[in-house]
């Protein structure tokens, strides 16, 4: 049964809530649940006028709900500023009327601030997405103070992990996955990368090399940190999840967030194999193995030449610093 979501217990008076609707919520979870200073992530019912209501009451269009998520998040590591570019780059912020195949209000999207100095973030946050020029029509996405929260049925906390098959196939055949790839990943020019980038980093990311085993700056490398696609700066790994495989290469248990990272079949070189990329630039990263450590039991073998490396101390001025706290958890 549905409850209204309450104060967690136990919780730290300097964690904060957030709030953001964005059509079916279990596309919503996951791009926050694996960032650093973010404690929870639940879904639910929020912006209608019936009391804890059930999954099928709000899918009937008659309680005035939609579906949304709350975020329980530390702002020292994780402020509320990041949260709202997460969500922008989830939904269609020009579209009121659902959102891409979920159609009506129980789907609308918007953002429900807690405080006034959430509202003028998120206000700041929208006007300037709208001033950019990413999107060809305005972007309408409501901003509202925040109401009863309500959550929704077991079986939808945590979809993504729950059901990771059906969670997938749901988000392409949605159109999310092709809206979002169309307005938000990273614009490349190869005349600039050609200048930017060494040759055997051009080779690796953009044509799918492979450097020599044994010979990537990273394979032996044991500072703590995080590495960096080499051309949008996206994190990837960090040396959290760095072990040494002997193998050659730097290889990792798992990647830092799994939705920053596509996994395509390769059958190259009269072999099948897991390619890894990653997701904003489509660099071409290495692959993925069934031979690692761990529960998971992963081995993300990947090109030094794909990655930069930015060391624990460098990490606010490089304009990580949420992953600073991060990497001594």
């Amino acid at each position: 049964m549905s409850v209204e979501l309450n104060e967690t217990q136990n919780e730290s008076p300097s964690y904060e809530k957030a709030i953001f609707a964005g059509g079916c919520f279990w596309c919503m979870v996951s791009p926050f649940e694996e960032m650093p200073g973010i404690i929870e992530v639940v879904s639910g019912y929020t912006g209608g006028h019936v009391p804890n209501p059930t999954y099928e009451q709000v899918c009937s269009e008659t309680t005035g709900h939609t579906e949304a998520v709350q975020i329980t998040f530390d702002p020292a590591i994780f402020p509320y500023e990041k949260l709202l570019d997460i969500f922008w780059q989830q939904i269609d912020p020009t579209d009121l009327a659902g959102q891409f195949a979920d159609r009506g209000n129980s789907y609308r999207p918007g953002i429900f601030y807690y405080s006034e100095d959430q509202r003028e973030k998120a206000e700041a946050s929208k006007k300037a997405l709208d001033a950019s020029g990413r999107f060809d029509k305005p972007v309408v996405t409501p901003i509202e103070p925040a109401q009863p929260f309500y959550l929704a049925e077991e079986y939808h906390q945590g979809f993504y992990r729950s059901n990771p098959q059906r969670y997938k196939s749901y988000r392409k055949g949605s159109g999310r996955e092709d809206f979002l790839a169309n307005h938000w990943q990273y614009k490349k020019s190869l005349g600039e990368l050609k200048s930017r980038l060494t040759p055997i980093q051009f080779e690796v990311t953009q044509n799918s090399g492979t450097e020599r085993a044994f010979t990537g700056e990273y394979w032996d490398h044991k500072e703590e940190g995080i590495y960096v696609d080499i051309v949008s700066g996206e994190p990837l790994f960090s040396s959290r999840d760095k072990f040494d495989s002997s193998c050659g290469w730097p290889s990792f248990t798992k990647p830092i967030q799994e939705s920053k990272v596509t996994e395509h079949r390769d059958i190259s070189h009269f072999m099948i194999r897991t390619e890894v990329r990653s997701k904003s630039a489509d660099s071409h990263l290495g692959h993925v193995f069934n031979d690692g450590p761990g529960p998971n039991g992963l081995r993300y073998c990947i090109n030094s030449a794909a990655l930069r490396f930015i060391p624990k101390d460098q990490l606010e001025a490089e304009g990580y610093g949420e992953y600073a706290a991060w990497l001594k958890a």
